[in-house]
């Protein structure tokens, strides 16, 4: 009886690892304090605040902590502005989902929205105008294989798109895929749009060539009217005797 009390314990042990191995892993959130939990007066940690007009009359940020309603960051902007919570987060090679809760109050419509981006050139979600309900917004990166630093932004406006309004935002998320689904958008190569930003170099190849061979030919001409000059120098003598030429010198040498 023990025997088969002992077996049937084995089984029942055996069964409930295989199910826990059989599901699905959690997805890891990239983003330190992702809900907006911790953090003192109005400043949640790891969050910073950032904008292109700076001014307290051209902006208001504002934290509230998780209560009744999830945690929540709030982006104000009482002029035309480009504003924006914060977090930089360093991420390992492979695909990422960005995403967030946003909502929008009295945004016009004219320029870049309450979104959520990284600050390179373009890399953002679709973007929120006019007042809204609750939306989850986001976007699919690609990280190429040295990992990148990065700039994750909860934002109202964007480059050269200043703007007005309200951005609401909770449930930040940065979780790593692998691999975004087929009719996923918007779809970004972060490695890519790095490269097609670097200066593009000036001329072709060959104009290269040219350039120095044309300073080696400045430089050897250089060189030869520097010599040409130094022959007509005059050669130091003893007190008494007649000054030569480095030219007379040279030839009263050759001959003994």
């Amino acid at each position: 009886m023990r025997l088969r009390d002992a077996i049937v314990t084995l089984v029942i042990v055996i069964a409930a690892c295989c199910v826990a191995s059989a599901q699905p892993t959690a997805k890891s959130n990239e983003l330190r304090n992702s809900d907006f939990a911790h953090g003192s007066g109005n400043s949640p940690d790891f969050w910073r605040s950032e904008a292109w007009v700076s001014d307290p009359s051209a902006v208001e940020y504002r934290w509230l902590a998780p209560g009744v309603n999830p945690g929540q960051l709030e982006v104000n902007n009482l002029e035309p502005n480009d504003a924006r919570w914060m977090q930089s987060i360093a991420l390992p090679p492979g695909w990422y989902h960005i995403s967030a809760d946003v909502r929008a109050e009295n945004v016009p419509a004219d320029k870049t929205g309450a979104n959520i981006s990284l600050l390179e050139d373009g890399v953002m979600s679709r973007d929120l105008h006019g007042t809204t309900d609750w939306q989850r917004l986001g976007f699919y990166v690609k990280i190429g294989g040295h990992g990148a630093d990065v700039e994750v932004a909860l934002r109202v406006g964007g480059f050269s798109n200043l703007n007005r309004g309200i951005g609401y935002f909770r449930n930040a998320s940065v979780d790593r895929i692998d691999t975004p689904a087929a009719n996923a958008t918007p779809v970004f190569d972060l490695e890519a749009i790095r490269k097609a930003a670097l200066p593009v170099p000036i001329g072709q190849p060959w104009t290269l060539v040219a350039t120095f061979m044309l300073l080696g030919v400045v430089a050897f001409l250089g060189w030869r009217a520097w010599s040409e000059a130094t022959i007509g120098v005059v050669v130091a003598s003893p007190p008494g005797v007649k000054p030569e030429t480095k030219g007379r010198a040279k030839k009263r040498r050759a001959h003994g």
